[in-house]
């Protein structure tokens, strides 16, 4: 910035001998290169209420390489900061990993629903076993789910294929 700008601007200092946050916003949006509120400009204002003593030649720099915050320092005999929130740009890399991203995630259908009859296979080539029962659980197609076939007997693992029917696994695989 030359020091023509830079004295018209500091002239803005307030008779109380405190940094006028008029000339900090103008210094920030030339720093930055847009408008307040614009996207790539200051989120809002500096605030007001601010008593800063009065600074020659404030240095503005970024915060990060994120560009998300201008700070705003003074080397004078009162140091000061200040950090002025920015609209940052946005980056073309995340907003392609966002678009990849589903928003929701997909719950797969259920094709065997708790209380369901279920027939339940079992076999290798040259012979076949079929049990009925009744599905413990919801279980989606290649989902596990438990299947009771015997009151008496704890309920069998199997994976499910379609609505009523399910393979115990390892069997015609």
């Amino acid at each position: 910035m030359n020091a023509i700008l830079l004295s018209t601007l500091l002239a803005g200092a307030t008779p109380a001998g405190f940094q006028s946050t008029e000339v900090l916003d103008r210094l920030v949006e030339q720093f930055a290169g847009a408008p307040i509120g614009d996207i790539g400009g200051a989120r809002a204002p500096v605030d007001k209420r601010l008593k800063l003593a009065a600074c020659d030649a404030p240095e503005l720099s970024w915060r990060s390489a994120a560009e998300d915050a201008v700070v705003i320092r003074c080397a004078g005999p009162q140091q000061w900061r200040v950090f002025v929130p920015v609209n940052a740009l946005p980056k073309a890399a995340p907003t392609a990993v966002a678009a990849v991203r589903p928003a929701v995630p997909v719950k797969p259908e259920a094709v065997i629903k708790r209380g369901d009859p279920v027939l339940v296979e079992a076999g290798a080539a040259g012979f076949s076993i079929t049990r009925e029962g009744l599905a413990m659980a919801d279980a989606a197609a290649g989902g596990r789910v438990l299947v009771k076939v015997d009151d008496k007997r704890p309920p069998v693992a199997a994976i499910a294929v379609e609505p009523g029917r399910a393979r115990l696994p390892g069997f015609g695989e």
